[in-house]
């Protein structure tokens, strides 16, 4: 029995590895590579099935130094527009996977399109495969592989995909230009400041000691803030530090701190705006993608909610989607909504008459992309000259309370 039982437990898959081979081809001609495989005998055999008679087989040494990169956003698009090229091209699947992996950058990426392609290779479909990548590859994206491969149109599907990606990409890059350059200013402006306050400021107040006199209000001000920070300094540093990890892991962990900061940010002035576009955007453009592949309204609003990046447009998709599940018609649930502005839902009910809504949607999607663009572009132009106020104000204010007392004295004698 125990032998039995010995026999018939299940052994462990072996991992994948990446090995570096040199050999000869069928012309006789030297050629190398890397190819994925368990180990060196399988690996050549696998080469002498693609008719490489292979001399050294080496398993790649792989020393990553603060950890393996991670796969972004940026990395799935241009994965999707490869391989929608190479189906275009009639390039068969298996070797749209090799043509891609070859030409990416990112080992991690590389990795998982080998993986992609072993399981490919292994019989499953191509949305199967995906789907064993959950971290990369979102249910909305396997569902649409999985369409198109039913369908028999996959180069299509692929390519309605790419642009999904692309136009997504797109808008995360442009919300984030916008975001970005008032943070770095602002934290060169908090490093430059503490440098003044640390090593410059002290070097006046020796100086100023020896004048013997009362020195005005303004300086005074200063070198007690130079004295706080020189003493307690690292008490402002940690709380920086606790508020950063307090709201990274409340955006982790906590739906509830996800809800709320979500409504504040529609709330804010002109980020408000961004956002609130941004967002319908995003939902245009899923809900398109996913019409127009023949995806049902119901599931198709479905993905919309996951992809909206927003609770308050995630729990009003939500609602849409069973409003039309009891027959009501898609204008109609999004203006009960009332977070959709007229001229989206003037778009939907045209699309709705005419039969053309994923065109109709579409063309909501451009518009308010557009929006987005021409937003953030004006936050770029009005936050230049602000920052430049507020450095010449605290640098320049710092610079003239060090001086002061000199200019004093100068006046007196």
């Amino acid at each position: 029995m125990a032998k039995a039982a010995k026999a018939t437990k299940t052994k462990a898959p072996e991992k994948s590895y990446t090995f570096v081979y040199q050999g000869t081809d069928r012309k006789g001609q030297k050629v190398k590579g890397e190819v994925s495989g368990k180990n060196p005998a399988l690996v050549k055999l696998e080469l002498k099935k693609q008719g490489i008679n292979a001399k050294s087989v080496n398993r790649k040494l792989e020393i990553n130094i603060g950890g393996a990169p991670k796969v972004t956003s940026q990395d799935i698009s241009i994965f999707t527009r490869q391989m929608a090229t190479m189906m275009k091209a009639g390039v068969p699947l298996v070797q749209s996977f090799e043509i891609v992996a070859d030409g990416l950058d990112n080992p991690t990426m590389k990795k998982v399109v080998l993986g992609i392609k072993s399981e490919v290779e292994a019989g499953n479909n191509f949305g199967g495969a995906l789907r064993k990548h959950p971290q990369h590859f979102d249910d909305l994206f396997c569902s649409l592989v999985e369409s198109g491969e039913q369908s028999g149109a996959l180069e299509t599907m692929l390519d309605r995909i790419a642009i999904y990606k692309e136009k997504a990409e797109a808008l995360r890059l442009k919300i984030k230009k916008a975001m970005k350059y008032p943070i770095t200013v602002l934290v060169i402006a908090g490093v430059v400041t503490a440098i003044l306050l640390v090593k410059v400021v002290p070097t006046f107040k020796d100086l100023f000691d020896g004048f013997g006199a009362e020195l005005p209000a303004f300086t005074l001000f200063v070198l007690a803030i130079s004295d706080w920070v020189q003493a307690k300094g690292y008490i402002l540093l940690i709380l920086i530090a606790a508020v950063i990890t307090g709201y990274k892991e409340g955006r982790k962990r906590s739906a509830a701190f996800n809800a709320l900061m979500d409504r504040v940010t529609l709330k804010l002035p002109i980020v408000g705006d961004i956002s609130y576009k941004a967002t319908v955007a995003r939902y245009a453009r899923t809900l398109s993608t996913t019409f127009a592949a023949g995806v049902p309204l119901i599931e198709a609003l479905e993905s919309c909610a996951q992809a909206a990046g927003n609770t308050v447009y995630r729990d009003a998709i939500l609602r849409i989607r069973d409003d039309v599940s009891t027959g009501q018609q898609l204008q109609f649930a999004m203006r009960a909504t009332g977070v959709f502005p007229s001229m989206a839902l003037q778009m939907v009910a045209i699309g709705e008459e005419s039969g053309a809504l994923d065109s109709m949607l579409d063309k909501v999607a451009t518009y308010f992309e557009a929006e987005v663009d021409n937003a953030v572009d004006g936050l770029t132009s009005m936050m230049e000259p602000l920052i430049m106020s507020f450095l010449g104000i605290v640098v320049g204010g710092l610079i003239i309370a060090m001086y002061l007392p000199i200019f004093q004295i100068g006046a007196a004698v």
